[in-house]
């Protein structure tokens, strides 16, 4: 053997261990990304002032459409008012038609005047509670019929 000459250790900087060891994460996979994303490389990059000089026309555009609409809507209503003056007045329109009420007539005790869900079976008057039938049923048939022609009722009386 030769003196003096020493068989050198690897180190950690030699070019072939430098081979082997990675210092880079690049080329991992990256489970989060996704494999078919392509960057848009026909996007440009805008300043301020062209950002804000497109937002003004974009607002000035839709502010014109706008006052154009209503132009037209304008012209749109004196056309059908010249249509409308040719309806007569006497013909039935959505603002002309009276309706009914909506709401049913209420039935009213024939004597008190209060609300009355009952009606004597004989003698077709209505009542409001107890105590008045009590009384409703002590009325001669002449008076009953006089209470029911008060209210409109032009009934025989049994």
């Amino acid at each position: 053997m030769a003196s003096g000459l020493k068989k050198k250790a690897p180190s950690r900087w030699n070019s072939d261990a430098h081979n082997t060891l990675q210092l880079s994460y690049l080329h991992h996979p990256r489970p989060f990304k996704n494999p078919n994303y392509t960057k848009n490389v026909n996007r440009r990059a805008k300043n301020l002032k062209n950002v804000l000089t497109a937002e003004r026309e974009r607002e000035r555009a839709e502010r014109e459409a706008r006052r154009l609409e209503r132009e037209e809507a304008a012209k749109a209503n004196l056309n059908a008012a010249a249509v409308a003056s040719d309806i007569p007045e006497e013909a039935p329109t959505y603002t002309t038609i009276e309706a009914p009420p909506l709401i049913p007539h209420k039935h009213l005790c024939d004597i008190t005047g209060l609300e009355a869900p009952y009606t004597d079976p004989t003698t077709g008057l209505r009542f409001h509670d107890k105590n008045i039938y009590e009384i409703v049923k002590g009325l001669n048939p002449s008076i009953a019929k006089d209470y029911l022609s008060a209210r409109g009722v032009n009934s025989i009386v049994k």
